[in-house]
């Protein structure tokens, strides 16, 4: 079992009990897409009202990021309510890869934005370059599972990037007083590592691909 399978199995373990619960009430996995969208929405507006109503007040930000990390909860649970409450749907695992990357851009293009409007400009270029690096990694994936082939391997898959988006903004506000360095860059430097890092998985699995290709022949 790989780290990714641990952790998942670990945090399952901690939502089941919410899980169930949901199921009780009724509540159906693409209700749960949809909030977990909603959240990232306000998420977003969050850092573009930090940008343009609270300049340099770093709070916002850290709030932005636990709306973040809120959300990815949501992520999880609706694959889980689906599984557990025998609600799985093609319709719904298309809804909710479709929502996944409305969330994604959402998210980046908020924290885009904003630094934009800090005037760091080289901060918004590599967060543009996260999201490009975000949407190949799963576009790859889907491309190639269409033609049939296995494409799960790489570094940087959605709850990475997630997890490093959220803690990355929040403790550029939690840390929003420290003097040593400019806290800015504890939002930028986990972008930075998710530009790098996806678009590497992204080209990765197209070897990926490539290899399985020649092993059909």
């Amino acid at each position: 079992m790989n780290y990714r399978d641990w952790l998942q199995q670990l945090i399952y373990k901690v939502i089941n009990p919410a899980v169930r619960g949901m199921i009780r009430l009724g509540i159906t996995p693409n209700f749960i897409t949809t909030t977990g969208l909603v959240l990232n929405v306000v998420a977003a507006a969050v850092f573009i009202y930090a940008g343009l109503r609270r300049p340099g007040e770093l709070a916002f930000v850290g709030w932005a990021g636990g709306i973040v990390l809120f959300a990815g909860l949501f992520d999880m649970m609706d694959g889980r309510v689906a599984r557990l409450g025998g609600m799985t749907t093609t319709f719904g695992a298309l809804y909710d890869s479709v929502l996944d990357r409305y969330s994604e851009l959402f998210t980046l293009f908020g924290i885009f934005y904003y630094l934009i409007l800090q005037g760091y400009v080289a901060g918004s270029i590599i967060t543009f370059v996260a999201l490009i690096g975000s949407l190949m990694v799963s576009y790859v994936r889907a491309r190639a599972e269409g033609l049939g082939l296995d494409c799960k391997v790489g570094l940087m898959q959605r709850p990475e990037r997630v997890v490093l988006t959220a803690l990355g903004a929040i403790f550029c506000g939690v840390l929003r007083h420290c003097t040593l360095f400019d806290p800015m860059l504890i939002l930028i430097a986990p972008l930075a590592l998710i530009a790098l890092l996806a678009n590497w998985t992204a080209f990765y699995r197209i070897a990926h691909c490539r290899k399985q290709l020649k092993e059909k022949r």
